[in-house]
This record gives structure tokens, C-alpha cells and sequence, in this order.
């Protein structure tokens, strides 16, 4: 791997670039419910109009009324948007250097299973989303990853060939489907084993 010559970088967001704290938003939901947070996000996992809602077939408004019909959730819209939003913590996990540092040298593009909340709450917040020209997201693009389709998109917005491009992702299942396509996988851990890992294969991280 670490003779191709690569141009691109894909990250995906949740627990790669931002900490991710369900519970925290879980409690919120739950105030006032006779579920416990952990009962709230099973419930969430399991909803049969859960993929609906992160590939954006859902509006805001109506999963916020499916959610209050569903589960008693008695919070008003306003509040279920800054409630929803607490499991993404305010503090990324890189700093700004490192993804500057790649941000000169590589095309980079984001790819999340995210829904439309959670899009316009990272993108009003996190300084770090300008360095990311592309950004696909699965609510936006009707699509979630494993899918290939949401791979070969990001690919079509960088520019870029699979054997050119490397993708980073915390869990397992999504990196190997982005290797099946040819793309060079890391499976996230922690920022010093990522920085490691693409030295490894001659990124430049500095």
C-alpha cells in the first residue's frame, strides 16, 4: 500500500472527528417518560423508520411528531433539536493543525450516516467542516454506508479514483466495504494510531 501515490482522504465524522455521547442526549429524551435513556436509544436503533431518517426520507418535524407518537418524547420541536444535538460533543478530537496539515496536500471529503439535524448543527459549529470541500451525507444523499453507492460518491465528488483515495472509519464493517471497492481502509482508534498508520502508507501528517 504504500507505494500508491494518494490524493484524496475520506473521514467519516462520528467518533472519528467528533465524540459521540448518545447518552447525553438519550437522558434529555427521556426526561418526563416512563423509558430509561439506554430503553429511549434502543428504541431509536430499532425503529423501523430509523434508516427512513438517516437517509432522509423523514423530515425533522415529522421524526420529532413520529418520536413523540412513538415513545411520549414531550419535548417541543426547539428543544428536541438542542436536545438531539448533545451527543455531539463541542470539542473535536483532532486539532486544527493535523487536518490543515492534510488539507494542503490532499482532496478531502466527509461521508457520515448522519440525519439533517445533526448536518446543519456540525456544519454551523465545527471549525475544522470548511477544510472538507466534499461532503456526503447519507440523509442528504438518500443512501448509508455500506452502501456503495455512498462510497463511489464521495469518490465522484473528489475526483478521484479509488486507488488514489484512502478511507478512515471506527468501525470495521465500513472500512472493509470501502476496501472492497479498491479504496485503501484505516480503521480508526485513536488519533496517535491514526497519525501512525497514515505515515505508514506515506501521508505526510505535518
Amino acid at each position: 500500500m504504500a507505494s500508491r501515490k494518494f490524493r484524496a482522504i475520506i473521514f467519516d465524522i462520528g467518533r472519528v472527528l467528533i465524540r459521540v455521547d448518545v447518552a447525553r442526549a438519550m437522558t434529555g429524551l427521556a426526561a418526563g417518560i416512563a423509558l430509561s435513556p439506554a430503553e429511549v436509544w434502543s428504541a431509536i436503533e430499532k425503529d423501523p423508520r430509523w434508516s427512513d431518517w438517516q437517509e432522509g426520507r423523514i423530515s425533522p418535524r415529522d421524526w420529532h411528531l413520529h418520536l413523540t407518537k412513538r415513545l411520549g418524547v414531550k419535548l417541543a420541536f426547539d428543544e428536541f433539536v438542542v436536545v438531539w444535538n448533545r451527543a455531539l460533543d463541542p470539542k473535536p478530537i483532532h486539532d486544527n493543525g493535523f487536518l490543515e496539515a492534510l488539507a494542503k496536500r490532499y482532496r478531502l471529503s466527509l461521508l457520515s450516516n448522519t440525519d439533517p439535524i445533526h448536518v446543519a448543527h456540525m456544519e454551523s459549529t465545527y471549525q475544522f467542516i470548511k477544510l472538507f470541500p466534499a461532503r456526503i451525507y447519507s440523509c442528504a444523499l438518500g443512501a448509508s454506508k455500506p452502501n456503495a453507492l455512498i462510497y463511489k460518491e464521495s469518490l465522484r465528488a473528489l475526483k478521484a479514483s479509488a486507488g488514489q483515495t484512502i478511507f478512515i472509519d471506527d468501525i470495521p464493517a465500513f472500512v472493509e466495504a470501502a476496501q472492497s471497492l479498491g479504496i485503501a481502509g484505516i480503521h480508526f482508534r485513536s488519533p496517535e494510531q491514526l497519525t501512525a498508520d497514515l505515515r505508514q502508507i506515506g501521508v505526510t501528517t505535518e
